[in-house]
């Protein structure tokens, strides 16, 4: 694979002799640059560029200050069937836009040819360089993520000013910060804040994009949810630091919103289909769709390379962000072959001297062939791990044949990341995310219930491990009620004590419903936004008890794989080991995960040990013991009282000595 070709900056870039405006296409037969007003609605001038031989077209403007919004117009053959969609009557948003004047708003003379799009199309603005001070990222091994979309998060707060609420400035609110802190946030991760545009077909069905996830410009912050540009997320991202939290932004390299062959020309299509996106080898106008979402980012092209590099690099240096997380993470390792864990990109970013010590997180799958790649990605990324996910779900649903999965889940997945010699998990346990069920809903709900979103409930997953304790749905049956609390305790307790990186979902923590939708990606409305003044505080309070249970044990900031030679012992309910036939028994229901672990409150090292009990009714449990010691519960949620574990939870004991 070659090298990111050298060549000047691209994008509008600030100099002595005004601003130089350069754009990559090596299709295109010429392109011009579009000054605007600054209302962003008045063309001023239209410019042609020069063309390099390094297929780079650029123009250095005298007069075009910080402030100046511009766009690009390509000519070229309109060729579909060959995959050129050059078309000079639409305005095209530079893949290395920084801040755009408006939000994208889809209509169908996007995707028309012919149709001007000037007064739709958002406008870059030229702006000055920012830089965020230098500092090594927050997070600590094995802490706690915390997902948030941002624009939902806040909405409904009655401690957040209205004209902060659904903005990343909110987050820096005493009142948010408060509560990260409280359950023991390690850093939050925002999904996405990088400007999107609404899929097609939402809206005709009144509907829109809340989540972000169909992106058209990687740089640009999206004016909806960051109203105050690179400037209020540095200053979030800094607020957030103070409190010794992190922050994580969930990018999209995988796909644009620019989709099918039926969908916009809004940027990279309009610019050089050809480079940006990957075509079927022998059919130059048939899109990939490795991804699901129309198209595919050909991440293994040079120049696709160097803008995603430039992106991240972008984020680190002028806002301080800690790390990333990439959805389809798999796409970045592709190329017409196949997925590689040494793919160019991968290797770029482990080896670049601004992204090197930041964390990386992949979603390590996609739709494409051979697209499922947990385990696959090279160290030191981590990885979402729903194979996790779902033996967390299934043990307390009550499958059978699982309690050899559980403990492979709570010590870390070795025989998921030990492969290719890898010494320590990297895994990302969660067990409910954006996608899919919320953890209340997890236990509400056997089955989606997508109706709102317009496709008679075809989309979503279909299988989610979920149950409902007797009732679908919202019920005023107290016995229901209180099953279901008691089952988010429970879950929420085993991802706790999982060996990894752990992440909640924002409201999983306090029991937010979204009705039963699994895929509630277009419900910028009352079902995703968190109900604050709803939420369960005797559930926040039990994840706060568990997050200060997991700081204060310093086995749970450890990555290396558990031995059994005296670093982690299982056990049965009678303190005696697990047997091969109890390893195998389908009626097994219990389980004792003994650790050795560094105690930050006796400031010296003893037993942790973690009692799991997954059948309804009450059992008797006995703890090995030592002279001179006791055990001491840290979990009453988990006490049924004269040494007996409650139905249904899990509880933890220190010994102390």
């Amino acid at each position: 694979m070659p090298n990111p070709p050298v060549f000047s900056s691209l994008g509008a870039t600030l100099g002595d002799n005004g601003t130089t405006f350069s754009v990559w296409s090596t299709s295109a037969s010429g392109i011009e640059l579009c000054l605007y007003d600054k209302t962003g609605n008045s063309e001023l001038r239209r410019l042609p560029m020069q063309r390099g031989e390094d297929g780079v077209h650029s123009l250095t403007v005298a007069d075009a200050p910080v402030g100046t919004r511009y766009g690009f117009r390509a000519w070229g053959a309109y060729e579909p069937d060959q995959g050129l969609w050059f078309d000079p009557a639409k305005l095209l948003v530079d893949p290395y836009a920084r801040e755009l004047d408006r939000p994208f708003r889809y209509e169908p003379r996007l995707s028309a040819f012919g149709d001007d799009t000037a007064d739709l199309v958002p406008k870059a603005i030229v702006t000055e360089p920012q830089t965020a001070p230098s500092e090594a990222p927050l997070f600590q091994a094995g802490g706690l993520i915390y997902e948030v979309a941002v624009r939902p998060f806040t909405m409904l707060h009655p401690d957040i000013p209205e004209k902060l609420r659904g903005t990343a400035g909110a987050l820096a609110h005493p009142t948010i910060i408060a509560h990260l802190k409280r359950i023991g946030v390690s850093a939050i991760e925002l999904m996405p804040i990088t400007a999107w545009i609404d899929e097609r077909h939402l809206p005709p069905l009144g509907l829109s994009n809340g989540w972000g996830y169909n992106p058209i410009a990687f740089m640009a912050l999206d004016p909806r949810l960051v109203p105050g540009g690179m400037t209020e997320l540095r200053e979030t991202v800094a607020a957030l630091h103070a409190e010794g939290i992190g922050t994580i932004l969930d990018l999209v390299f995988n796909h644009s919103g620019e989709s099918d062959r039926w969908g916009a020309t809004l940027s990279m299509r309009g610019l050089d289909n050809h480079t940006y996106y990957r075509h079927a080898t022998d059919r130059p106008g048939e899109l990939i769709n490795d991804t699901g979402c129309g198209n595919t980012i050909a991440c293994d092209h040079p120049v696709v390379r160097r803008l995603i590099l430039d992106s991240l690099r972008h984020f680190v240096l002028s806002a301080g962000i800690d790390g990333f997380r990439f959805d389809l993470g798999s796409i970045l390792g592709r190329d017409m072959n196949g997925f590689r864990s040494d793919a160019a990109l991968l290797t770029e970013m482990l080896a670049d001297p601004v992204l090197k010590d930041r964390l990386l997180i992949a979603e390590p799958w996609d739709i494409g062939p051979g697209g499922y790649q947990l385990g696959n990605f090279p160290a030191p990324f981590l990885e979402w791990n729903d194979r996790a996910r779902d033996d967390l779900r299934r043990v307390w649903r009550g499958d059978r044949h699982i309690i050899g999965d559980l403990a492979t889940a709570l010590a870390g997945s070795s025989t998921i990341f030990s492969r290719n010699g890898g010494q320590a998990t990297r895994s990302v346990n969660f067990i409910a995310a954006h996608d899919g069920f919320t953890l209340m809903d997890l236990v509400s709900y056997a089955g989606k219930h997508n109706e709102a979103n317009g496709e008679d409930n075809r989309d979503g997953h279909n299988e989610n491990h979920s149950w409902n304790n007797g009732a679908e749905g919202a019920t005023d049956d107290p016995a229901v009620q209180a099953f279901r609390r008691r089952d988010v305790m429970a879950l929420l307790s085993t991802l706790f004590a999982t060996r990894g990186t752990i992440m909640l979902t924002a409201g999983d923590e306090a029991g937010r419903s979204q009705r039963g939708n699994n895929n509630a990606y277009c419900q910028d409305n009352e079902i995703t936004w968190v109900d604050w003044p709803a939420l369960d505080d005797a559930l926040v309070a039990h994840t706060a008890a568990l997050s200060q249970i997991r700081s204060r044990f310093d086995v749970f900031h450890q990555a290396g794989f558990f031995t059994g030679n005296g670093d982690i012992e299982w056990l049965r309910l009678d303190g005696q080991p697990m047997t091969v036939g109890d390893w195998e028994s389908p009626s097994t229901d219990n389980l004792v995960m003994l650790l050795a672990s560094g105690d930050a409150v006796q400031n010296k090292r003893t037993r942790l040990a973690v009692v799991i009990n997954r059948s309804h009714a009450p059992h008797p449990f006995h703890l090995p013991e030592r002279q001179d010691a006791r055990w001491q519960s840290l979990l009453p949620s988990g006490e049924a009282g004269n040494g007996m574990i409650a139905a249904r939870s899990v509880s933890f004991h220190v010994e102390i000595l």
